[in-house]
């Protein structure tokens, strides 16, 4: 007895420190430990008797009951129990001292959750018990109540009749008096839920979590938060989205601008498709070749520079931004070239002034540095038409000559002869005759 009684102390002790949470599927024993009486005075529980603890109750005044609950389920439990006690009392007749002895086993039967304060129970079972050496089988029922003081320690009262199954045996009631303790669960982290309802069990967490952190406080459990550490919303996965953008952070290539998905949560200004934060010019739009800046137009002529063949001086983009040579233009070489002298017969430039004029048609041509010109000869009716013919296409070719050797790009200047034809004067009168024997320009093609 004093060895029992030793143990159940230390047990008590020990489950007393313990933190674990109160719920049977976690803590799936229960131990308990206490004091019994047995009545075996033969009367019913209706009857004033029953409950005349002084004339009929065997108490010991120590631990002299242990017994071991294992969870089933939140309901059902298994209970197995042993006691000893005094007998003095047995019936109408008092004894000197009996040694009494029983063990039970069984099924319990909680009426609400074992999780609840207050446990109400029945149960029903087979056991044996020995008055000094002789033994009765019994079938017992049972009920009784735990109060539970904290998670793991509580008040327990039950009664049982033991029913002897032989007629002679002492049928009789047990009263028992004791403290309750859960333990068995596993907490590996410590943070009150166990570890088989632990989705977190080697990290200390909130059991609204399932025993998971919320590092950030946003009501997210950290295993489900793609921002464990910055404080945001479901819609956003546990991130924030500090622009209101509607793009979390997370996924925000410009978290404190707000912006548009299909530039990944950045601004576009100037609507060139590039985002601010890659856009060199982000209030002009341009091209992403660039840098989302426009390209340099100098002319402005609406064709950049890099495709600008005359990036200084305007044009259109059918010659390449380039200026084309204007009719009035094309007038003025034509009244120009009318000043040139050729020697009678031939194709040689003579005069001063000849050259003077060369020099003033390569300075118009300047102007244009792009445009292509053609100079034309003419001839007058005088020879033959396929010497006439010759003489035109002489001439044309020592004009360009004449203008390469000053200078200008001969790759812009083609020739043509058109001998007698198209005349512009009389060939009939000398002074017809001497117009017809010209060159003049012509706008060439590109």
């Amino acid at each position: 007895m004093k060895t029992i009684k030793q143990l159940l102390i230390v047990c008590a002790l020990t489950f007393t420190f313990s933190n674990a949470v109160a719920q049977d599927a976690n803590n799936p024993w229960v131990v308990s430990f206490g004091v019994n009486a047995v009545n075996a005075y033969e009367t019913n529980i209706f009857e004033g008797e029953f409950y005349n603890a002084k004339d009929h109750w065997n108490i010991v005044p120590a631990v002299s009951t242990l017994a071991l609950n294992g969870y089933l389920t939140d309901n059902f439990s298994l209970v197995g129990r042993f006691s000893l006690n005094n007998i003095t009392k047995l019936g109408e007749s008092t004894n000197s001292q009996i040694l009494y002895k029983s063990i039970d086993g069984g099924v319990r039967y909680s009426l609400v959750p074992a999780s609840s304060t207050w446990e109400p129970y029945v149960e029903v079972g087979v056991g044996a018990s020995w008055l000094d050496s002789e033994r009765s089988e019994n079938v017992v029922l049972g009920g009784g109540i735990n109060y539970w003081l904290n998670d793991n320690i509580g008040l327990t009262y039950q009664t049982a009749y033991k029913h002897a199954v032989d007629t002679d045996d002492v049928k009789h009631f047990q009263h028992i008096f004791g403290v309750s303790l859960k333990f068995g669960g596993v907490d590996t982290d410590g943070d009150g839920v166990y570890d088989q309802f632990d989705e977190c069990p080697e990290v200390a967490g909130l059991e609204e979590f399932a025993g998971c952190p919320d590092t950030d406080g946003d009501g997210i459990a950290d295993k489900d938060d793609a921002c464990p550490n910055r404080a945001g919303s479901i819609e956003m996965n546990g991130c924030p989205d500090s622009d209101g953008d509607g793009l979390s952070d997370l996924v925000d290539a410009c978290p404190n601008m707000a912006g548009t998905k299909a530039m990944n949560g950045c601004p576009d200004s100037d609507g060139d498709g590039i985002n601010e934060k890659d856009d060199s010019c982000p209030n002009e739009a341009g091209p992403i070749e660039n840098n989302g800046c426009p390209w340099p137009d100098a002319d402005a002529d609406g064709i950049p520079n890099k495709d600008d063949a005359c990036p200084q001086l305007a044009g259109p983009a059918t010659n390449n931004g380039c200026p084309v040579i204007p009719d009035s233009v094309i007038e003025e070489l034509n009244q120009e070239s009318s000043m040139i002298r050729f020697k009678a017969e031939s194709s040689t430039i003579v005069g001063e002034e000849s050259q003077l004029v060369l020099a003033k048609i390569k300075s118009i041509l300047d102007s244009y540095p792009k445009s292509q010109v053609v100079v034309e000869g003419y001839a007058s009716s005088d020879g033959s038409k396929g010497y006439n013919q010759k003489l035109s296409e002489n001439r044309a070719n020592s004009v360009k000559e004449g203008l390469v050797a000053i200078g200008a790009d001969g790759g812009r200047i083609s020739t043509a002869g058109f001998g007698e034809s198209n005349p512009i004067g009389d060939n009939n009168r000398a002074a017809g005759r001497k117009a017809n024997r010209r060159v003049q320009f012509a706008v060439g093609q590109n």
